[in-house]
């Protein structure tokens, strides 16, 4: 089951009241319903979303859908769920503010079905149900995302959604529009809006263990990097060094500017705190790192004369 069903399956569970119930299926019918003059026509590969659907059409109106299993049309080998409304269609689409008084078509819903903050998240609940998708937080990229139809309407819903500080997006597809959410912490916060409690708890784990090991990985390329930069100005430098024990000898240089030539040839890999430590001890003198470097700088003046 993928993550996305996970959460729907987890949201179906939910208790709700019935103002929430028909905001919740308002938004269902109107993202996934074919509504004609006769019947209302509701087509879901998923049975406990069909079962669940049927549920609160029965509650709200006392009407028994007819229920339709039959294969999907796609190439998979699942079963589609078609619910079929007949009867009390008129007083369903009014009710639910999916039709007027004079017959037609309701794009955006009158402001009844999302009056109050729980009717609000209800109707994104229906949404979700009907056309959201959200990644699994195992994969590479946080995504939340609800396939709609209309401008206007998408441009309703990311209000709804920024109602509660989600920053969702929209952008065109060749299919409508999709309103998506990326960051990690808002599609958590959707998932408490929505109910789905065991689902933030899963995601917000995983999130955090990636984050652990990002933050791990950057501290080992960190640390590869220093090595490397190391190791880089440390060859540099014996490069340095043999040029001048080619050029006039190791001996030409005065004994503070020997000893740590002869350090640098002898321990390549190690840093300058390292090199200045080891030199300290194995000499009996105090070697601190600026002294080093200072007598670094002195020896790569030597050998620039000689190039």
């Amino acid at each position: 089951m993928s993550f996305s069903m996970k959460v729907k399956s987890e949201i179906i569970n939910s208790a709700y009241e019935k103002t929430q119930k028909i905001s919740l299926l308002s938004s269902y019918i109107r993202n996934n319903a074919v509504i004609t003059q006769n019947s209302i026509l509701i087509n879901t590969e998923n049975l406990e979303i069909s079962k669940f659907i049927y549920k609160l059409i029965n509650e709200l109106y006392n009407t028994y859908p007819v229920i339709t299993v039959r294969r999907s049309f796609n190439f998979k080998k699942g079963l589609s769920y078609l619910l079929k409304i007949n009867k009390n269609i008129d007083l369903i689409l009014k009710d639910l503010s999916l039709k007027n008084d004079n017959g037609y078509f309701i794009n955006i819903p009158r402001e009844y079905i999302y009056e109050d903050d729980d009717d609000k998240k209800s109707y994104l609940i229906g949404l979700f149900l009907s056309t959201g998708s959200i990644n699994d937080p195992k994969t590479s990229r946080y995504h939340l995302e609800f396939l709609i139809d209309d401008y206007d309407y998408s441009l309703f819903i990311c209000e709804l959604l920024d109602h509660f500080n989600l920053n969702s997006k929209i952008i065109e597809r060749n299919n409508g529009f999709m309103v998506y959410i990326k960051e990690s912490e808002k599609i958590s916060d959707f998932l408490k809006i929505v109910k789905a409690y065991s689902s933030v708890l899963y995601y917000e784990d995983i999130k955090a263990y990636r984050e652990q090991v990002n933050l791990i990985n950057r501290i080992n390329n960190c640390e590869q990097a220093n090595v490397e930069k190391t190791i880089s100005s440390a060859n540099s430098l014996i490069k340095d060094i043999e040029l001048i024990e080619n050029k006039i000898g190791l001996d030409s240089l005065d004994d503070k500017l020997k000893i740590v030539a002869i350090y640098r040839k002898k321990y390549k890999e190690e840093s300058m705190l390292e090199l200045s430590k080891i030199i300290s001890l194995e000499n009996n003198i105090n070697m601190s790192k600026s002294c080093l470097n200072h007598r670094i700088r002195k020896i790569k003046e030597i050998a620039n004369s000689l190039k």
